[in-house]
């Protein structure tokens, strides 16, 4: 029988095992090289596989290791977990809510607002979602807020870590996006093409971030005006209002120059992402300390924490590159390639094609497996079909932001579940989130519509 043929239905059973393998319960940086060496084995048995592929393997490792972008990434997950851990997060939530809180659906603005500051500041999806869900839910059930609407805001909020520079979804998708537009450019001949790095992304998501708080506050504010019953106004004493501007200084303008320093230094061109995290890292320490919250067990804690969130992150990425390696070498690159092309619709039929995938894999999959494994095989497809690198990685990042709010798989949702009190049901949880997945939607068919939106920016600042 054919090698080539004996590859491509090898690569097309990997994927197959890799999904049903997770499905069991098996831990991803495992199963990713785990299964990958087994079909590499039955690659080599049929002649289809040539085991000294894996040799370029170490300097891919190598490669990683010496990657300063990389950097970045646990320099922005210190900065977010001493935030958080400092109690920094608890304070912008109870002095928003006291500025807004006397509005209609104030408190679901604030919940929105200090949402989007957590997104900028740490990142990480899961822990804003839960420091949220642990101060922001009582609070809003106590002013009688209807447990669905509380339960939507909060896990979109949540989520806007995703998008919101600095996303470490966007550091690593810059890095790779920027490795394969240069050899998809040198391919079809275009030998000085254009840079696309992590600042491009960042200025790429700046906009549709924005966007999407505004799309939320909107909901809130039409809910208000709709059924006010479901976002009461808070009821506050003279007592509780004093003091009110000093506290907004206190705790907002800091964290908003800290906010304003890391990404204005990037979009700026000041400095690097790896620079201005170091910078962020720094700054969380030093507001901690204003605060009175910085020790040195506070310290250990993040840094652990760091240490284990950045070691899971790196392990992942390890058995990923086994993965897409075996892929490629078994011929998957060009089934995949000529299955996408090959799509009614051109560019928008394998663009759609490709979303699609990647939502329903968010049922399942983490985000970082999602991207540690499909953008290696289906971006230089779309790259070769003239889909700007920037555009594609907002894209994919909105993308598996809607996926993490969808019912009933969502991750947004089970994290927010493991915090919430009994009264407030699965149910509520998921139904409260069905109005922002349509929300979400409708802002990727604005980005698809209007390209501009991403890529303007980046245009301005870099070309």
């Amino acid at each position: 029988m054919d090698p080539v043929m004996i590859g491509e239905a090898l690569s097309l059973g990997m994927f197959v095992a890799i999904i049903g393998v997770l499905l069991l319960g098996f831990p991803v940086a495992f199963t990713l090289p785990g299964v990958a060496l087994v079909f590499a084995g039955l690659g080599w048995l049929f002649g289809a596989f040539d085991p000294s592929n894996l040799s370029s393997l170490a300097p891919r490792y190598l490669g990683i290791m010496l990657n300063e972008v990389l950097v970045a990434v646990p320099l922005f997950i210190f900065m977010g977990m001493m935030l958080e851990r400092s109690g920094i997060a608890e304070q912008l939530l109870v002095t928003m809510g006291r500025l807004f809180g006397r509005l209609r659906g104030g408190l679901g603005l604030s919940v929105i607002v200090v949402g989007a500051l957590l997104a900028a500041s740490t990142g990480i999806v899961g822990a804003t979602v839960v420091t949220m869900g642990l101060l922001s839910l009582p609070a809003m059930l106590r002013a009688n807020y209807d447990p669905r609407l509380a339960s939507g805001v909060i896990c979109a909020s949540g989520t806007l870590g995703q998008i919101i520079p600095p996303s470490t979804i966007l550091i690593f998708m810059g890095d790779m996006l920027g490795g394969m537009n240069a050899q998809v450019q040198m391919e079809k001949g275009n030998f000085a093409p254009q840079v696309v790095s992590v600042g491009n992304l960042f200025a790429g998501a700046f906009i549709p971030g924005l966007l999407l708080v505004l799309v939320y506050m909107a909901f809130v504010l039409w809910k208000a005006m709709r059924d006010p019953a479901s976002c009461p106004a808070l009821i506050s004493t003279d007592a509780e209002r004093a003091g009110l501007r000093r506290d907004v200084l206190v705790t907002m303008l800091p964290t908003l120059a800290l906010i304003v320093a890391v990404l204005g230094s990037i979009l700026a061109g000041i400095a690097t992402p790896t620079e201005s995290a170091s910078v962020g890292a720094v700054g969380a320490m030093l507001l901690a300390a204003l605060r009175g919250r910085f020790s040195w067990r506070n310290l250990r804690s993040v840094m652990e924490a760091t240490a284990t969130t950045t070691s899971m992150i790196f392990v992942i990425l390890i058995g990923a590159s086994v993965f897409s390696l075996v892929f490629r070498m078994l011929g998957g690159d060009k089934l995949v390639a000529e299955f996408i092309t090959g799509l009614p619709g051109e560019k928008i039929g394998a663009i759609v094609f490709v979303m699609a995938l990647m939502f329903v894999l968010g049922f399942i999959l983490d985000t970082f497996e999602i991207i540690f494994v499909i953008i290696p095989i289906t971006a230089p497809v779309l790259l070769m079909m003239d889909v700007d690198p920037v555009w594609l990685g907002v894209i994919v990042a909105v993308n598996l932001q809607t996926s993490f709010l969808t019912p009933p798989f969502g991750f947004s949702l089970f994290y927010l579940r493991s915090v919430a009190p009994a009264s407030v049901t699965t149910g509520d949880i998921y139904r409260g989130a069905v109005p922002f997945v349509a929300l979400q939607i409708l802002v990727i068919a604005i980005l698809i519509a209007f390209p501009g939106m991403v890529t303007w920016l980046p245009s301005v600042l870099y070309d």
